[in-house]
């Protein structure tokens, strides 16, 4: 399946599970940690195998999860899972969660920001960068800094679809195609 019939399928499935998380105080977070861990363990080895093999029953699937994650999963949790796993679409929970954590962050009025750095920042600039987009965006930001030298100078910031490329890296590479 494509990425966006992936998230076509599973947005159902995450904003079910985000109206249920509003109705009751402090699941917002605790669904963010069932389906951290439901992730988690479709993306080991044994749950890729398991998930991916036509030779195990729906039931044999569900009973997997629940056993593997025996008392962090709640009836809402166990009746995901069952759901998912009768409908062949385990397969979505990683686009299920991400879609809930972006409903979440939208409603918490948080947005992490990924910020690629040809060099370290300081202190200072990571807190003058947080404050202009959190004054741009609206929203508290939470900064996730990674350091690539590649992009000679300059900082690549993603915030959920957008990519602003600010290097020098990418700045010639829209040049040289411009020539083209």
């Amino acid at each position: 399946m494509a990425e966006a019939e992936l998230v076509t399928v599973a947005r159902p499935y995450a904003r079910a599970i985000f109206s249920s998380a509003l109705s009751a105080d402090g699941k917002l977070d605790h669904w963010s940690e069932i389906l951290s861990s439901l992730v988690a363990v479709s993306n080991h080895k044994s749950g890729r195998e398991l998930l991916n093999s036509p030779g195990y029953t729906n039931q044999q699937k569900t009973e997997f999860f629940e056993s593997v994650m025996t008392d962090s999963l709640d009836v809402e949790a166990k009746n995901l899972i069952s759901l998912l796993a009768e409908n062949n679409r385990m397969g979505l929970l990683a686009s299920i969660a991400e879609i809930y954590e972006r409903m979440k962050a939208h409603h918490q009025k948080t947005l992490e920001v990924e910020i690629t750095s040809a060099y370290e920042l300081s202190s200072d600039e990571s807190e003058a960068l947080k404050n202009a987009l959190s004054a741009k965006l609206g929203r508290d930001i939470e900064l996730d800094i990674s350091v690539d030298e590649k992009l000679i100078g300059g900082v690549i910031i993603k915030a959920e679809d957008n990519v602003i490329d600010d290097s020098v890296k990418g700045r010639l590479e829209k040049f040289a195609n411009n020539l083209n």
